[in-house]
């Protein structure tokens, strides 16, 4: 199933990317703001994680004014872009002041949360019979990219510290970029943008409306041809039952009187 849509291939490669900075961020986060110049204790560093719900907040938000609006490819780069603007601003700010893995929290848990809402509603559509399976590939792709941030980010800050752990989530933020850019939100193909560069949802559309209304008429004139066949066929098959009753009846007469 997997091979057979684009879309499904394109999702799965890129909660890759994005899953691997999230878990990078916040394993590597316990060894820098427990040495110093900071010296927090283990209380002060899980408090970090209350920053996830201030950037729950803005979903609702968020999905109301972009992601209804707009085709999820778009709210996946927009998503890909904050990840790419907190990371940056932590990794290269961070050992200096607190400020920068805190922006970086914020950052990576409202463009992570954008992004994976993009494109779960993306990949539901190609096959809405089918949603486990479409999920349990997306969700696969996720974990086996969390388990690649936490190896990835613990080798690298153990050998060049927050800096190169931090420039590694960079990378891993790039490539999900390409992997958007690679592929348009029209393309029925694995590569291109040639079926089209509107990012509005077509059926939000006016043209894309008035698609919908030929369709419902066409469907509908289509459903009342088939309501008339069927009850004309009805009728055809009570009148033929009527008329072997009644021949069945002449017949019974008939053998009566002779």
């Amino acid at each position: 199933m997997l091979w057979h849509h684009p879309v499904l291939v394109q999702a799965c490669l890129v909660g890759l990317c994005t899953s691997t900075v999230f878990t990078s961020f916040w394993t590597t986060l316990t060894f820098l703001l427990s040495s110093p110049p900071y010296n927090y204790s283990t209380l002060v560093i899980g408090l970090f994680a209350l920053i996830g719900i201030l950037s729950m907040c803005f979903g609702p938000i968020y999905s109301r004014f972009v992601i209804d609006k707009f085709v999820p490819l778009f709210s996946v780069i927009l998503g890909e872009l904050m990840c790419l603007t907190g990371v940056a601003i932590g990794t290269y700010t961070g050992t200096f002041t607190v400020a920068g893995p805190v922006i970086q929290a914020f950052f990576i848990d409202l463009g992570l949360q954008t992004a994976q809402i993009a494109n779960r509603s993306a990949i539901y559509a190609i096959a809405p019979k089918a949603r486990n399976r479409v999920n349990t590939a997306f969700m696969l792709s996720v974990f086996v990219g969390q388990l690649v941030g936490t190896a990835a980010g613990n080798s690298l800050y153990a050998r060049g510290g927050w800096v190169r752990s931090g420039s590694a989530s960079v990378g891993f933020i790039g490539a999900a970029l390409a992997l958007c850019l690679a592929r348009g939100p029209w393309q029925k193909g694995w590569l291109g943008w040639s079926e089209g560069w509107g990012l509005r949802r077509r059926d939000l559309t006016p043209h894309g409306r008035d698609e919908e209304k030929v369709d419902g008429a066409v469907g509908g004139r289509a459903a009342a041809e088939d309501k008339e066949t069927l009850e004309e066929k009805v009728a055809d098959e009570m009148a033929a039952e009527a008329v072997q009753g009644n021949e069945r009846g002449e017949s019974i007469g008939e053998s009566r009187k002779s």
